[in-house]
């Protein structure tokens, strides 16, 4: 009984945040937001299995748009809070009480690997920085050997952190 109320509240929200995304935004936070949405729906104990679908729907765009700067007008694309709050007629609190608890759960940040578009993931600065020896430092400042190393890992999902074991005098 609690997997299809999971799987009916699941649904409820997909649709409302599909709603939103066709109007106000594009096909990739839509998928982002599915993707965080059915992420949800894994967990132990479900989040959304009580309040209302409108409340949550709010909740995911909201947690995707403070880590993709969907807030700041010179990023693309744009929404205001109040523009969010008034679509799913929620408030402000209660949207980024929701937000915040989804963004600590699934440790969200800015750049995520799991949730961000190609686009945001392509103008990441911190792709092209790697820490070395507690330094971060550019990556095309190592030598070539150890920049195949950080990019083939990188390539592989892992994240790297080079160290020297060189004896200091």
């Amino acid at each position: 009984m609690e997997k299809q109320k999971i799987q009916e509240q699941q649904q409820k929200i997909l649709d409302l945040v599909g709603e939103f995304c066709t109007k106000r935004l594009d096909s990739d936070y839509f998928e982002l937001s599915k993707n965080l949405t059915l992420k949800l729906g894994r967990k132990r104990n479900v989040p959304f299995i009580t309040g209302h679908p409108n409340v949550w729907a709010a909740a995911i765009i909201h947690a995707l748009g403070s880590i993709k700067f969907l807030f700041d007008r010179s990023f693309e694309p744009y929404v205001s809070l109040d523009e969010l709050n008034a679509f799913f007629g929620t408030t402000k609190s209660t949207t980024g009480t929701k937000s915040k608890q989804l963004r600590d759960m699934l440790k969200l940040q800015y750049y995520d690997k799991e949730f961000s578009t190609g686009k945001m993931q392509g103008t990441n600065p911190y792709k092209s920085m790697v820490m070395v020896n507690g330094f971060i430092v550019p990556l095309d400042t190592l030598p070539l050997e150890y920049q195949q190393i950080v990019r083939q890992a990188r390539a592989e999902g892992k994240d790297i952190t080079l160290t020297s074991n060189k004896d200091q005098d």
